[in-house]
């Protein structure tokens, strides 16, 4: 009989498989939260013809996590279900490339959405923040750019990488250079951890500072309100903003924490670990969209209109 040209289907663990139907509701959910920003801002850029500073990195932001999350669950399916197509030549390559660039594009564009807020809410007398207060709309595009270029970069390093590491261990086949490969596929590896961990680390300390700062300065104009007793309601407006950061932060090391514990568990077999840490990253860009929808006014009304019309056609059925 002969042989198949395809690998063979692999038995799926029942840790495997219920992990993978979470996932796979945690990325429809998200797809559909991060699809209502889009097109919710897409209407707005069309009636309006622009679009603020604010807006294009929620755009963007809401792009690259839908693509994210697309590749995240096609990663989680092949890895789990069809683990030996990942030794098809280029499918491998293929996969890692678009997941590293998604991943980068949404932790940069998010990096870029937090020294945004920083900046526009928080109030400092230093000089510098001051010209960057000023012109930070100027500097949005840029930055956005930056990011994609960045994440293009850090994709395409990625499939050099697995290719190269593909490429020497298909070639390794005599006794006499298997030393010489084995060097070469540990220094690719650390090359390709390198650059993803620095990748990783230098968007989370972007998001770090700004997010300190922006603490910082909510919380002493909070203790300024209260000395000289100033409104309840700006206070309690001030205290939300203070509850919301702290918010994003505990997410955002969470989620980098994951991250690295990804790459530290990237040669590691299936167990309850790595299923969790996949359970996390797939639940964090719909959780934090939804957050941003009900941070945002317009994203915010207009998700209330679609579910009144919703519960309205509900009840008339």
């Amino acid at each position: 009989m002969e042989d198949s040209p395809f690998p063979q289907q692999s038995n799926v663990t029942a840790y495997g498989a219920t992990t993978l139907a979470i996932i796979t509701l945690e990325v429809f959910a998200g797809i559909w939260i991060n699809a209502f920003i889009v097109c919710v801002l897409c209407i707005a850029w069309v009636q309006k013809k622009t679009l603020n500073s604010n807006e294009k990195i929620l755009l963007l932001l809401g792009c690259s996590r839908i693509c994210l999350l697309c590749f995240a669950w096609v990663s989680q399916v092949i890895s789990m279900i069809y683990p030996n197509y990942l030794y098809v030549y280029s499918i491998l390559q293929l996969v890692a490339s678009f997941a590293s660039f998604s991943n980068y594009s949404n932790l940069w564009v998010s990096a870029c959405l937090s020294g945004f807020y920083c900046l526009k809410i928080a109030n400092f007398r230093n000089s510098f923040f001051i010209y960057l207060k000023v012109k930070v709309d100027r500097m949005v595009p840029w930055l956005l750019l930056g990011s994609e270029i960045v994440a293009l970069a850090m994709g395409i390093v990625v499939y050099d990488l697995m290719e190269t590491a593909q490429s020497s261990n298909i070639t390794s086949n005599s006794q006499e250079n298997f030393w010489e490969e084995g060097i070469t596929m540990d220094k690719h590896l650390f090359s390709s951890f390198f650059l993803t961990c620095f990748g990783y680390a230098a968007s989370f300390m972007a998001f770090l500072f700004s997010a300190v700062f922006l603490l910082f300065s909510l919380w002493r104009h909070k203790r300024t309100m209260q000395t000289t007793s100033m409104k309840d309601l700006n206070m309690d407006a001030h205290i939300r903003a203070i509850k919301s950061v702290l918010s994003f932060l505990v997410m955002y090391s969470i989620n980098f924490v994951c991250l690295v514990l990804t790459i530290i568990y990237a040669m590691t077999k299936e167990n309850i670990m790595t299923l969790l840490i996949s359970i996390y990253l797939c639940a964090f860009p719909g959780v934090h969209s939804l957050i941003l929808i009900f941070s945002n006014p317009k994203l915010e009304k207009a998700l209330l209109k679609i579910l009144s019309c919703v519960k309205w056609e509900f009840f008339i059925k």
